[in-house]
């Protein structure tokens, strides 16, 4: 009877100093086989590890898919440029914004493992030396306790925990899309930028070459008396700035190849490595359909984000509303009691097993409250949706209509261009023939290049509409069909 007594005793004590919920204990016994007990409780620790495993599988396929679908390659190899394909490809490797993307994502996973851990039995062990007695009779005790605890899930609320907690798993997946296709349309963007500079500044070297002989030109024509001092100030001034404008383009070339080494992880320093086409090889197409179907939205990081969120609203609601019923917990506890009493006899194995029903009938208004912040959070995630909706709707409209006023523009400067080009023709067999000086000349040549220039400028700014238009819909600009 003693040793029933301490032995409850000592099991209370480790209840309470483990923190376990209230157990009605049904049974309190002493055994002194425990070969009936052990296996039970190895069962139990068994059947989890099963359980994690299976989960794992399945989300590890969810977690590891291929990158480069988000991006759509196929679209950026219709461009026929190896080094921006090369570039591209360092990018999804070597970006730190991409990594902290991914490292996003794999944090997210890890929660989904940790909430999924709740609706599972835990499993403890110890080791609690001991000794006491009466007056008469005293002894020492080895405690080695294995303690199972299960909260009894039958209303699913943990496991609707674990569902919100995927919907943020599985949100951040589209974040992580979202920062793919970012990353990327910005290295196209700034890769056609820098070949568009490359070419200004080719240009603008000839412009600045033809200012320098008008100036001289002036300078001379007014020592003869036949140019006003005026138009030498004005012939200078058009130099000098000529020469401002270079050091611009310059400078913004330098920081578009700054830009670019950043995004494909590289130093700074390396720029100078950083090779390109030749803006000439590029070759451009108009390919955009007259209208978009607006279920292109749909694959919209954004989009997809929205929906896993709003659902996740929902669920959250869901659980807010089970926090109103009571908890039921399960546990049990064996104990392998070793005494010392001139040697180790075999243990006594001391074990009970119960249940228990927890409600609280007064909190204040806490959850009542929380079920009404969970609801306003779940109107929030549906307005947010909608305006999603709309927006998204917007940025393709807007990305479509710039790409296609964009080609207007550069199909319209094409023609000028043509005409520009075969007025200096012109004016080029008047000065063979003596007809026109070569300070007129000189001016006409200068009228050109301007022209080509603004050519060159509507080229690249197709191409970056293009690229717009490619992350606005989502990167699924290539799977559009022309609606009849």
């Amino acid at each position: 009877m003693k040793k029933r007594i301490i032995a409850g005793l000592l099991l209370t004590n480790f209840i309470s100093m483990n923190c376990m919920p209230a157990l009605a204990f049904i049974h309190l016994g002493v055994q002194k086989d425990s070969v009936d007990t052990k296996p039970k409780v190895e069962s139990t620790k068994v059947e989890k590890v099963k359980t994690n495993k299976k989960q794992k599988t399945k989300w590890t396929k969810l977690k590891v898919e291929n990158k480069y679908d988000f991006i759509n390659l196929p679209w950026w190899e219709n461009f026929n440029d190896d080094y921006l394909n090369d570039y591209i490809q360092k990018a999804m490797e070597h970006n730190h914004n991409s990594k902290i993307a991914s490292l996003t994502v794999d944090e997210y996973f890890q929660n989904v493992k940790a909430q999924r851990a709740n609706e599972l039995p835990t499993v403890g062990a110890g080791f609690i030396p001991g000794y006491g007695g009466t007056e008469h009779d005293s002894n020492g005790s080895l405690l080695f306790p294995i303690m199972v605890n299960y909260e009894a899930d039958i209303f699913l609320k943990n496991h609707d925990k674990t569902k919100s907690v995927k919907k943020l798993y599985e949100a951040s997946i589209q974040d992580e899309r979202a920062a793919y296709i970012s990353i990327i349309s910005a290295v196209g963007t700034t890769y056609f930028n820098i070949i568009q500079l490359d070419q200004l500044i080719e240009t603008q070297k000839h412009i600045v070459e033809l200012r320098k002989e008008i100036y001289n030109q002036m300078l001379i024509s007014n020592r003869e008396g036949v140019t006003s001092t005026s138009d030498v100030v004005k012939a200078n001034k058009a130099m000098v700035a000529g020469e401002a404008d270079l050091i611009d383009l310059e400078k913004a070339r330098i920081k578009a190849l700054n830009q670019l080494a950043v995004l494909i992880g590289e130093s700074p320093e390396n720029i100078n490595s950083l090779k390109r086409s030749n803006y000439k090889s590029i070759s451009y197409k108009y390919n955009m359909p007259e209208s978009i179907s607006s279920e292109i939205i749909t694959q919209r990081p954004d989009y997809i984000k929205s929906e896993l969120m709003l659902q996740k609203a929902g669920i959250d609601v869901r659980v807010a509303k089970k926090e109103f019923l009571p908890t039921i917990n399960i546990g049990g506890l064996a104990l392998f009691n070793v005494l010392h009493s001139g040697g180790i006899s075999f243990p006594d194995l001391i074990w009970g097993f119960g249940g228990g029903i927890m409600e609280t009938f007064f909190t204040g208004g806490a959850k009542m409250a929380n079920l009404k912040i969970n609801k306003v959070k779940y109107e929030k995630m549906l307005e947010s949706y909608k305006n999603i909706n709309l927006t998204s709707i917007q940025e393709i409209n807007d990305a479509m209509y710039a790409y296609k006023y964009s080609n207007d523009k550069y199909n319209q400067n094409l023609t000028n261009l043509k005409l520009e080009t075969k007025d200096f023709n012109l004016s080029k067999k008047m000065y063979e023939q003596g007809v026109m000086s070569k300070l007129d000349l000189n001016q006409k040549q200068e009228n050109l290049l301007t022209i080509d220039n603004l050519v060159v400028q509507n080229k690249i700014a197709c191409i970056v509409d293009s690229i717009g238009l490619y992350k606005a819909t989502g990167a699924g600009v290539n799977k559009t069909k022309r609606l009849d």
